[in-house]
């Protein structure tokens, strides 16, 4: 499913960082529109990451004390490798 932020999923918005990435990187767009791009860019890549955080937050992982009562904790999952990434 989803995260929807504005009626954009966080795949269209990312889908939407790396067109910007790739148009920036090859030259392609003059002053104006390279600067354009990039404050784009930025506010993309900070609701991003404001969203992934909110994500690492929220994932939590129910157990069992000693007295049978369910309590929560962090989620400790590993980082994704560069390969995991798509790098």
């Amino acid at each position: 499913m989803a995260i929807k932020k504005n009626g954009e999923g966080f795949e269209q918005k990312m889908a939407r960082l790396e067109e910007i990435v790739t148009k920036l990187e090859t030259g392609a767009a003059g002053l104006e529109e390279s600067l354009s791009l990039f404050e784009e860019g930025v506010k993309l890549s900070n609701e991003l990451s404001s969203k992934l955080e909110e994500v690492r937050l929220k994932i939590e992982s129910l157990t069992r004390d000693a007295q049978n009562t369910l309590k929560t904790e962090p989620f400790e999952g590993k980082a994704p490798s560069d390969d995991e990434v798509g790098e």
